[in-house]
């Protein structure tokens, strides 16, 4: 076996070079066989990376990933023995970056497979560390399975259908799928149906000539020509009136339109991204959005994940967004702020969590947002929700809760306001990475106790 693998990874040497993103080939025990300079340069930080596991190498793992909490390309690809793609995040000499992981068997004349090409492509729509730029930033699990959406979808020409509850950044993911499409170039328009009668909706969207109602003292260029060669993105789809919908399928159908008070049919040229907080489907079947229509818009939905369903981003988020707001870059949040924050509902998601920040700028003269900073009705809710020291609820004397719940509370606290990574965090709490990683998946696969 040893013998085939050193052939085969001869053979490849030059294959590999060819590739211009990061490409290594990988043993069954996960060894790296090989690697091309773009690889190296990624990741060896004045270290060999070959004959050391791939694990070790990119995540700083000292098991696999599928020990550690994830899954793992190499072992879907050697269970199923087909090309796998998963959303991953690597360790860099930058910091943590998003990757799209490749995996695919390499097989020999018998068709036996004995090792694996691992092709590393750079996810560009998001990042997962502060930093410059407005673009979306996140690492918790539940923003990686969107990002993971938003990245396959990017490069194509799909009409995409952003699902997603108010301040989830709808328009961010939105200027995301633009930014990494063909068409980033071009121009990315977005229109707010929310805000448009069933008077401004044709001239809004498609222009109108001069004279055609009143009013129109000269000719207007529609949102739909803006938006040739670019992104056309429909915010709140949900709100357009029903007899207006028509108009838009038939733009959608035809790919045409007619400016108001023109007889001359234009050709459009856009790639289309809506969003809306409703549920659709259930409009359909009340009779409130065409059928038709929604199965137009809605080819790839991606659903949005609420603040709360991605608080492990918390920390990340704060120091994100303090960065991009002015004076944000010199004021820091009291442990006690970050805690109560943790144990927040946000029901205003993202757009909520900015305007408090946007709120303890200006009320933080010493430079630090504590507890006297934050709305009084956010530190009111955590003093009515308690303070027992595993940070969930009040007992009353005499009360008893079971270990298991103790822990389970504890935790869900200290990974919700850690501001560092799980090895880190494994050391401060006398346990395993292993076990910690274990027991942060059991957490988000039931939801919290109340």
């Amino acid at each position: 076996m040893e013998h085939e693998l050193h052939r085969i990874t001869a053979e490849m040497a030059g294959i590999l070079e060819g590739i211009s993103e990061p490409a290594t080939l990988i043993a069954p025990d996960y060894r790296i066989l090989a690697s091309n300079s773009a690889y190296r340069s990624l990741y060896n930080e004045g270290q060999q990376v070959a004959e050391r596991h791939c694990y070790e190498v990119s995540h700083g793992y000292s098991v696999p990933c599928d020990q550690a909490g994830e899954s793992c390309p190499l072992r879907l690809c050697s269970d199923t023995q087909h090309r796998q793609r998963l959303l991953h995040l690597h360790n860099t000499p930058q910091g943590e970056e998003h990757v799209d992981v490749e995996m695919q068997p390499v097989r020999n004349a018998e068709g036996e497979t004995v090792c694996f090409l691992e092709i590393m492509h750079c996810v560009r729509e998001a990042k997962a560390r502060a930093g410059e730029g407005d673009g979306l930033v996140g690492r918790a699990p539940a923003f990686n399975r969107m990002l993971e959406l938003v990245h396959r979808a990017a490069p194509s020409e799909i009409s995409v259908l952003l699902l997603g509850e108010s301040g989830t950044g709808k328009e961010l993911v939105a200027r995301a799928l633009h930014d990494g499409s063909p068409r980033a170039r071009g121009p990315f328009v977005t229109v707010e149906c929310s805000g448009l009668s069933e008077s401004l909706f044709e001239s809004e969207l498609f222009g109108h000539e001069r004279g055609a109602f009143t009013g129109a003292v000269g000719r207007k260029q529609g949102l739909v020509d803006v938006a040739r060669g670019g992104t056309l993105f429909l915010d709140e789809i949900g709100e357009i009136p029903l007899q207006q919908q028509v108009k838009l399928l038939r733009l959608i159908e035809t790919g045409t339109f007619r400016a108001v008070g023109s007889v001359e049919p234009q050709h459009a040229d856009f790639r289309l991204v809506c969003a809306t907080h409703r549920n659709l489907k259930s409009m359909v079947a009340e009779g409130r959005f065409r059928q038709d229509l929604y199965y137009r818009i809605s080819p790839f939905p991606i659903p949005l994940p609420t603040l709360k369903e991605r608080i492990d981003d918390l920390p990340l988020l704060v120091r994100v967004l303090l960065t991009r707001m002015t004076g944000g870059d010199l004021i820091r949040l009291s442990s006690a702020a970050q805690r109560a924050l943790g144990r927040y509902d946000f029901p205003g998601n993202i757009r909520e969590l900015r305007n408090i920040l946007e709120r303890g700028i200006l009320l933080a003269d010493n430079g630090i947002i504590d507890l006297a900073q934050l709305p009084p009705e956010l530190v009111g809710a955590q003093a009515g929700a308690g303070g027992a020291a595993a940070g969930g609820d009040t007992l009353a004397q005499g009360d008893v809760v079971p270990l298991a719940q103790l822990e389970e509370r504890y935790l869900r606290q200290v990974a919700a306001r850690f501001d560092g990574d799980n090895r880190e965090l494994a050391q401060q709490l006398g346990v395993s990475e292993r076990t910690l990683y274990r027991k942060l998946r059991q957490l988000r696969l039931r939801p919290a106790r109340h």
